[in-house]
C-alpha cells in the first residue's frame, strides 16, 4: 500500500517510545485489512501532547496515547468515553466527523480479553494483587472489578495515589495495602504488574513473590524481547506467568476497532507481533 496525502496518520505518543511494536502490529493490521493508514510512534514531551493529539486529530487522524500521558490527555478530549470518565486515563484517540477529538480508554478490554486468554476464563471470584496506580493499574482495577473479581489489593508506592485510584473506582472491593509487609503470607489467585518496572532490562522486580503464601497466576502489562524480571520471578517462585505481549495486541484490537469501525485482523496482528519479538 502506498501513501498518498489522503493516507490517515495515526501515531503513538508517550516517552519511551523506542521499544514498543504498537507500529509493526498496527500497520501489519492496516495492510491487512486493506484501510488507508499508516501509524507511527512519535517520542512527545509533556508540553507538546496538547499540540500533537490536536494537530492530528483535525488531520482526520488520531493514535495512541502511553507512559507518562494517559491521564494528562483526558483534558485534551472534547468526547470522552465512559471508561475515560471512569479511569480518569485515555490510551485512545481520534477525530470524529464532528470536527471534535474522541477518545477512549481500550486498556480496559484489552485487560479483559489478555486475562480471558491466559486463565481462559473470568476474574470471578479472584483475590488479585494489584502493582501500581498510574493509567494501566485504573484501567487494570475496573476490568477485574467489571470481570467479577471479589477484591482487588493495590500495592503503590504512593499510598495517597493508590486510595485515591480505590476511591475513584473501586469501592468497597478493592483496598490500598499499606506497604509491601502487610502481604506477608497473604495469598492470591492473581498477581498483576501495571508499573513500569521492566521497560529496562535492568530493572529490578516489582514484587518478591516470597513474600507470599501463594499466588495463583501472574501477569506482567510489560512485554520485551526476553522475559521480563515480573516474569522470571514469579516462574522462579513457581507461578505460571505471561507478559504484556498479549495485552499489547489485544487493546492495540481494540483500538483499530475505534479508529476504523471495524473488526480488527486479530491473528494478523498477533503474527506480526510474534515476528517482531523473535527477530
Amino acid at each position: 500500500m502506498s501513501i498518498t496525502s489522503s493516507t490517515r496518520v495515526l501515531a503513538l505518543l508517550g516517552d519511551p517510545v523506542r521499544h514498543s511494536l504498537s507500529p509493526v502490529v498496527q500497520n501489519a493490521a492496516f495492510a491487512h485489512a486493506g484501510v488507508d493508514g499508516v501509524y507511527v510512534a512519535v517520542r512527545c514531551a509533556r508540553d507538546d501532547l496538547v499540540g500533537f493529539m490536536h494537530g492530528l486529530s483535525r488531520a482526520g487522524g488520531g493514535g495512541n496515547i502511553t507512559l507518562p500521558h494517559k491521564e494528562k490527555a483526558v483534558a485534551v478530549l472534547d468526547v470522552p468515553s465512559d471508561a475515560v470518565r471512569r479511569t480518569g486515563a485515555c490510551n485512545t484517540f481520534w477525530g470524529g466527523p464532528d470536527g471534535k477529538v474522541h477518545g477512549d480508554n481500550t486498556d480496559v478490554d484489552g485487560f479483559r480479553r489478555a486475562l480471558n486468554a491466559f486463565i481462559e476464563g473470568s476474574a470471578q471470584g479472584m483475590r488479585v494483587l494489584l502493582l501500581g496506580a498510574g493509567g494501566a493499574a485504573r484501567a487494570t482495577l475496573m476490568a477485574l472489578l467489571e470481570e467479577g473479581a471479589d477484591q482487588v489489593v493495590l500495592l503503590n508506592r504512593s499510598l495517597e495515589r493508590a486510595r485515591a485510584v480505590a476511591r475513584r473506582i473501586g469501592g468497597p472491593r478493592a483496598r490500598v495495602a499499606n506497604g509491601v509487609q502487610e502481604l506477608r503470607e497473604q495469598s492470591f489467585d492473581l498477581v498483576v504488574n501495571a508499573t513500569r518496572l521492566g521497560l529496562s532490562p535492568d530493572d529490578p522486580s516489582p514484587l518478591d513473590f516470597d513474600i507470599l503464601s501463594r499466588a495463583g497466576a501472574a501477569m506482567d502489562l510489560v512485554y520485551g524481547g526476553a522475559p521480563t524480571p515480573f516474569v522470571r520471578a514469579a516462574e522462579e517462585f513457581g507461578v505460571r506467568a505471561t507478559d504484556g505481549g498479549e495485552m499489547l495486541v489485544q487493546q492495540g484490537a481494540a483500538s483499530f476497532e475505534r479508529w476504523w469501525e471495524r473488526e480488527a485482523p486479530v491473528e494478523a496482528m498477533h503474527d506480526a507481533f510474534r515476528r517482531s519479538r523473535s527477530g
